[in-house]
């Protein structure tokens, strides 16, 4: 069970880190982030929006307990990540670049996958 906690922690803060790093310039509307939202056909006030939101989400999924507002913070990461790559798709077309999304999206499973086998672990203990 510590290996199987070890490796969720590992997954989780590194999906968080990546999490983190997007969410700023969205949460403090840089230029870059309103302009990337805004090739996308989106409008500049989702910006903001998106980046807090993205933000209490890491802090959702890092603090321990609160099983159920895991859950939907897990949720609304993955919308968040896959809504992005379906419209980054739908507006310039398939770029290689973007598989680099299915590597977060997948921390984003682990982290997930693990969470959920660390909770049944505590629960037979």
């Amino acid at each position: 069970m510590r290996k199987v906690k070890t490796i969720y922690w590992i997954v989780t803060i590194l999906f968080s880190a990546f999490m983190v790093f997007s969410a700023i310039p969205d949460a403090l509307s840089k230029p870059e982030a309103l302009s990337f939202v805004g090739n996308l056909g989106y409008p500049a006030y989702i910006v903001p929006f998106i980046g807090v939101a993205k933000l209490l989400g890491v802090i959702a999924i890092l603090i321990p307990g609160f099983p159920r507002i895991k859950e939907w913070a897990y949720a609304g990461l993955f919308f968040d990540l896959f809504g992005a790559t379906y419209s980054l798709i739908a507006v310039n077309g398939f770029q290689p670049g973007m598989l680099f999304m299915v590597i977060i999206i997948g921390f984003l499973f682990g982290s997930y996958f693990l969470f959920h086998k660390l909770q049944r672990g505590l629960q037979t203990v």
